[in-house]
């Protein structure tokens, strides 16, 4: 018997080597001999090996493939066609595609009416709105100007799919006109519609089926959704508020600049022409609609929803108007190949977030979180596919469900309560207050106007019992609006936190009917993403479109080419070229302000 190797000495190579030292490490490992002094027999060790080797070998060639596979897939899919889809498999026949604006509303928009509905109706902590169980995403809002959108601009990314300056209808930041995706769609066969509670002529409808250097434009702007436009009448439905800019400067009611009559221009284009809660009742739901039809309910905005529900006989909601438009459209488009595309928006969201108004905030809400679930309800009843698909601009106020009243350390609550105590807005108040201090009020003592206040207003109206002599003296003698007095009251007793009357740079809530249908829009998107996903969607060409509009840069109102006028005259006086409407702004130190005029920011909102 040979002499016995200490187990870590060197050992010279042999082709039974990697045997040795398998056995030598079991040994070590279990203190059992490794029989070295018999030849070894390919046991299940050898095999094992074997095993690991081939599956190795296996493995390796497998990722190979894969990788190849992957790389081929990756660079396919580099070149598929528009029209591929995804998990939903878009619709390739005749479809309906429903989009919602909720203007101004952020999160804490539905965070605030959640828990405001919760406690009113009573409900359990899950029981939430509709929009929460379809929220599929977020939106980032920056316009191609700042960081802080407006409508026009926020309208004009969802329209053409394009970023461009605040203030801006549908023009890009070179100031020329881009194709929206309701021209497209009109152009391709599709019926077209706008259903809003503000002006037809505000920021978000104007930007679908109209295009101005500045939103100020209105009449402009009128003058092109009844049929005044470069490629004809797009428009089939609208409904809203804003009758004063359609009518000649010379009737009761008009703010238009001129003696224009648009209600009559419309009536030339073929539009049917309702102003009225009767006219609309008429319509039976949308049965008995021809279409186009023009319907102007309000002089300028419709009510908030929180004053609008004392006058139901007077104007209609967004609910009622949502699901007129949307059969009415239906029954338009039933023996057509092509369906339809309607914008709709819940527009004083917005405006509740300018005035810090918490209590018109949140009937707001609610009111489009119906328009909504009538939009769902109408989608699983039709017979042709369609998707909605819902989200905001941007958001306004700077809302914050919480407010320090005290330098003390705060409490952590806010109070429903205060909020429905309140019958109406704070702009209901302050109209109301205006019109007595100017009327039957004029002559009263400061006594007498206090005790109307107090009883007649804050008590009645806003359900405030505990105001304060200096809050009475404020709205006496106002700084400010009276209509942010009031507001201020209600978000104090609330504790409700605004942190402007302006807008914010919130990325926003994105919703829609499935996630399935709208998957594009999963996640967090920039808003021309949401414009792109509308044109997509519908296989529309909004290129085509700009294209055709840039060659009509002489168009005029007769429809004639005029090379002598200055190139894109039709949208009205062109921006300064000191007007910055691409890159943003650098501070100016000491929190020195400039005027709108100097930065051509095009509007309030």
């Amino acid at each position: 018997m040979s002499r016995e190797e200490p187990l870590l000495a060197q050992r010279q190579s042999s082709e039974r080597s990697s045997i040795r030292y398998a056995e030598e490490e079991d040994a070590l490992l279990t203190g059992e001999a490794t029989g070295r002094r018999e030849e070894p027999r390919r046991g299940w060790r050898f095999w094992r090996e074997i095993g690991m080797f081939a599956w190795a070998l296996i493995a390796t060639i497998l990722v190979i493939v894969l990788a190849v596979v992957y790389q081929h897939e990756a660079s396919k899919s580099q070149h598929q066609p528009k029209d591929s889809w995804g998990p939903g498999d878009k619709p390739t026949g005749k479809r309906n595609l429903i989009f919602m604006v909720s203007d101004g509303m952020g999160p804490t928009s539905l965070s605030l009416t959640r828990s405001f509905r919760q406690y009113t109706e009573g409900l359990p902590i899950d029981d939430t709105l509709v929009l929460d169980k379809h929220h599929i995403g977020q939106s980032r809002t920056r316009s191609s100007n700042s960081l802080v959108t407006d409508s026009a601009a926020g309208a004009t990314a969802f329209s053409c799919g394009y970023k461009s300056y605040n203030g801006a209808i549908s023009v890009l930041p070179d100031h020329s006109p881009c194709g929206t995706v309701l021209e497209a769609a009109a152009l391709a066969g599709y019926k077209t519609g706008l259903v809003v509670t503000t002006r037809l002529t505000d920021a978000t409808p104007a930007c679908f089926a109209s295009h101005a250097n500045l939103r100020q434009y209105e009449d402009s702007i009128a003058q092109q959704e009844v049929g005044e436009h470069p490629l004809g009448r797009v428009v089939d439905l609208m409904m809203g508020g804003g009758r004063c800019h359609f009518l000649a400067n010379s009737t009761e009611g008009s703010c238009r600049g001129d003696d224009r009559d648009l209600v009559d221009l419309a009536s030339k284009n073929g539009f049917h022409y309702l102003q009225n809660r009767t006219a609309f009742d008429a319509l039976n739901g949308g049965t008995e609609v021809k279409l186009p039809l023009l319907g102007l309910f309000a002089d300028k905005d419709i009510p908030y929803e929180v004053d609008r529900r004392h006058q139901n006989d007077v104007y209609p909601s967004l609910e009622e108007m949502t699901r007129t438009a949307l059969t009415a459209l239906s029954d338009a488009t039933r023996d057509s190949d092509q369906g339809f595309f309607v914008m709709i928006e819940g527009s004083r969201i917005d405006h509740a977030g300018h005035g810090n108004d918490p209590a018109a905030q949140v009937h707001e809400v609610l009111a489009y979180d119906k328009a909504f679930a009538a939009v769902l309800d109408f989608l699983e009843k039709d017979s042709t596919p369609g998707v909605v698909v819902s989200t905001s601009d941007h958001e306004t106020g700077g809302l914050a469900a919480a407010r320090q009243l005290h330098k003390s350390y705060p409490d952590y609550l806010w109070y429903p309560r205060v909020l429905a105590n309140a019958k109406h807005s704070s702009e209901y108040a302050g109209n109301k207050l205006n019109a007595y201090t100017s009327g039957e009020g004029k002559d009263k003592g400061n006594k007498e106007k206090a005790a109307y206040i107090r009883d007649t207003i804050l008590k009645q109206d806003l359900g405030i019992v505990d105001a304060s002599d200096e809050e009475i003296e404020s709205l006496i003698k106002p700084d400010v609006s009276t209509q942010y007095v009031f507001a201020d009251m209600i978000s104090r007793r609330a504790q409700i936190g605004w942190s402007t009357h302006g807008h914010s740079a919130a990325d926003v809530n994105i919703y829609a009917s499935s996630a399935k249908n709208a998957w594009p829009l999963t996640g967090n998107h920039e808003n021309i993403e949401v414009g792109n996903f509308l044109a997509d969607y519908l296989d529309l060409d909004v290129g085509a479109v700009t294209k055709r509009l840039q060659s009509s840069a002489y168009w005029t109102t007769d429809a004639e080419e005029s090379p002598d006028l200055e190139k894109y005259s039709w949208m009205g006086d062109p921006l300064g070229s000191d007007v910055r409407v691409d890159g943003l702004d650098t501070y100016h130190h000491d929190f020195r302000k400039r005027s709108l005029t100097d930065c051509g920011c095009g509007g309030l909102h």
